[in-house]
């Protein structure tokens, strides 16, 4: 009997390495089958609110029609929670009406949110909020999962309607063997219960349902509970792709368990955010409004101080390796000064030597601590110093919206020199103001009086800022004392009132088109007028705070069509300009000039240049004289354009001095489409051409 035991016990172990073997092989081959799923990105709607989204950091897609104010925004650039995810992204600019792909970031609740208008979205203001969010262009990060599907604050989720699955747990499907490896003790305790006469209860559902949850055990491990009676084994969050902390999910008996929850979420910097419960806010904040705590909270950086700088760094052969290190010395000081962050000052970096190269840009570190590891980081390029070809190069390149530039901030370059650049610097610099950019020069050991034959350029530095009252300028005598211009750099460079030329031709005027609608230009003629007006408007950045567009339709009698203060972005302006109606009836231009003063021009803001924009067809009924005369006694720069009939000599009269840069005859209506480039031109050069001290 004893032999007959031992034979059965031998036969038994035998047995189940065999059935070891085939399963251990079995998985070998199942695991080399599998592949990793491909990431797809949720879909959502335009109503979905970030707060309602637990997941700290995702990808989406936006579908189109966005833009529409029943979406509602809060904030600028940081957004509240209880924002439209995609209405934020189409005001912040990362996308269009269009719709696309974004990437959102979780960050902290403020103290408030300021309200503004941008891309046709108009955002509100709020007194304050538990939990911010950023928006910034869909490019994953390396070695971060993003969700394929998103979780929500509640089993109603928005995002089903576009066809997206929310994150409620589904029992996976039983596969062909077991994902998590079984070990061979585990084989033995089984065969002992197996091979034993004895047979465990199964737990009953409503003990189960009363016994306490055990303490959660390392991830992708099971108790040896659940291994003997779960009737399905689940693979562990490990190798289950997309896997969130905290879902629970019910085993056959009906009690529920809690997931342990990862501590490499994968999200970089946003690591110390974790979803938390529903809180209140003064009243204010609806009841389903997901708050979250934060551990550290992501720097926001200094609002009072929104620019976006670059620094041109000299890397020539000349400076030497301990004045470099100096001049990053420097940038480290400026960096911890600023409190860089997303809703304040953005810092990108840009050595120069023969030719300019691009250390990091405005989008590539977040905080001061980051971009001073960056600094430090930066060697030395060697070669000339050419600053000229450097400005050329920030000037067309470096502030993009692919490099994180926003159009609410101004454009800010300090270009540091070691003694004199060895190309030329005007013209670039022209350029460089032209395009909105402030020019700061900060000039080391300058050239002495028997080194001035060298300099290719003399006065080089007056002739590159933005403006020449000493406000742009710095000239440091040696480089020990760079230092002391640390606390007057950060100084100026915050004081936005004072950035000059950020304002360029395109964003800083008061456009009224007087149009004339009498009998002899015709229905068809007028919709070309209209379209000349239209080309004309879209070479303009139009918003509140930039450029505004109004018009006036005139015969005998007079009409406006819309004012300063009536629309205020430039797909509402182009909107507006196509349902202007044609009139018809006589030509008195001088009552039309009249009438655009007062209706126009009187309501139009101190700051702004004020262009009057004449098109006419024919000699006026009345006289212009003493209204062209008004106009500009009151600022008003008017631009006459003459069509087929139009009085040459009349044109000039209403024209701004010179003439001959403010009017324009054309022969026929279809030519018109040909003077816009030139007109535009004129406008910005004369712009230009505003004294600069």
């Amino acid at each position: 009997m004893r032999t007959v035991v031992l034979t059965m016990k031998a036969s038994v172990i035998e047995m189940f390495l065999v059935l070891l073997v085939t399963g251990v092989h079995s998985n070998k081959e199942t695991s080399k089958k599998i592949k990793r799923p491909k990431f797809t990105v949720p879909q959502i709607n335009c109503d979905v609110k970030a707060g309602k989204i637990i997941n700290p950091e995702f990808i989406v897609k936006c579908p189109a029609g966005c833009q529409d104010p029943k979406f509602h925004v809060y904030g600028t650039d940081v957004y509240a929670s209880y924002s439209s995810v995609c209405g934020a992204a189409v005001h912040s600019g990362v996308l269009d009406n269009s719709g696309g792909k974004i990437l959102v970031r979780k960050v902290a609740g403020l103290s408030g949110y300021k309200g503004s208008y941008s891309n046709g979205v108009q955002s509100l203001s709020l007194p304050r909020w538990r939990e911010s969010f950023i928006v910034l262009e869909s490019k994953p990060k390396k070695g971060v999962t993003y969700p394929s599907a998103l979780t929500y604050s509640s089993s109603k989720s928005p995002a089903a309607q576009a066809g997206e699955t929310t994150k409620a747990y589904q029992r996976p499907p039983i596969p062909a063997t077991t994902a998590q490896s079984v070990t061979l003790m585990q084989l033995l305790a089984v065969t002992v219960a197996v091979a034993t006469p004895t047979i465990l209860p199964r737990p009953s559902p409503s003990a189960a349902s009363t016994t306490s949850i055990p303490t959660p055990e390392p991830v992708g491990q099971r108790s040896q509970e659940m291994d003997l009676w779960s009737a399905t084994t689940y693979t562990s969050s490990q190798n289950r792709p997309g896997a969130d902390p905290g879902i629970q999910r019910q085993d056959p008996s009906g009690a529920a368990f809690q997931k342990p929850v990862r501590a490499d979420v994968g999200l970089g910097e946003m690591d110390s955010w974790k979803p938390g419960s529903v809180l209140l806010d003064e009243g204010r904040v609806p009841k389903e409004e997901l708050s979250t705590q934060s551990l550290e909270p992501v720097p926001l950086g200094d609002p009072n101080c929104k620019i976006d700088l670059s620094f041109l760094i000299d890397g020539s052969t000349s400076i030497g390796k301990r004045r470099f290190r100096i001049q990053k010395q420097l940038l480290a000081g400026v960096a911890q000064a600023l409190d860089i962050g997303p809703a304040g000052p953005l810092m990108g970096v840009v050595q120069y030597g023969d030719n300019p190269a691009t250390h990091f840009n405005l989008k590539t570190h977040m905080n001061s601590g980051d971009l001073k590891i960056a600094i430090e980081k930066i060697t030395q390029r060697g070669g000339l110093s050419n600053v000229g070809r450097a400005i050329s190069f920030v000037t067309k390149n470096f502030f993009s919206k692919a490099n994180g530039n926003r159009s609410s901030a101004p454009n800010v370059v300090v270009v540091m020199v070691d003694g004199w650049p060895t190309d030329k610097v005007e013209e670039a610099s022209r350029l460089a103001r032209e395009s909105g950019i402030n020019i700061f020069f900060i000039t080391i050991e300058g050239a002495a009086e028997n080194e001035k034959q060298y300099v290719v350029e003399p006065n080089f530095a007056n002739k590159a800022v933005c403006r020449t009252n000493g406000f742009y300028s710095f000239h440091v005598q040696s480089w020990f004392g760079l230092h002391k211009t640390l606390q007057p750099l950060v100084k100026r460079v915050c004081d936005t009132d004072r950035l000059a030329c950020s304002k360029t031709c395109l964003n800083s005027a008061d456009i009224g088109f007087v149009i004339d609608g009498s009998s002899s230009v015709g229905t068809g003629n007028f919709r070309t007028v209209l379209q000349f007006v239209t080309n004309l408007t879209k070479e303009f950045e139009i918003s509140d705070t930039d450029t505004r567009i109004g018009a006036v339709q005139y015969t005998y009698e007079q009409r406006l069509e819309f004012g300063f203060d009536q629309y205020s972005s430039k797909p509402d302006i182009l909107n507006a300009i196509k349902r202007v109606g044609y009139w018809s009836g006589g030509t008195s231009t001088g009552a039309a000039i009249n009438f655009a003063l007062e209706q126009l021009f009187k309501k139009s803001k101190p700051n702004k240049r004020k262009l009057m924009i004449l098109i006419t067809d024919g000699r006026s009924y009345d006289d212009v004289r003493i209204p062209a005369m008004a106009a500009h006694l009151k600022g008003v720069i008017t631009y006459a354009i003459g069509v087929a009939w139009a009085a040459q000599e009349e044109l000039e009269v209403i024209a701004t001095h010179p003439a001959r840069d403010h009017s324009f005859f054309v022969d026929e209506f279809d030519n018109l489409y040909q003077y816009v480039p030139r007109i535009i031109q004129n406008i910005c050069t004369e712009f230009n051409s505003q004294p600069r001290n």
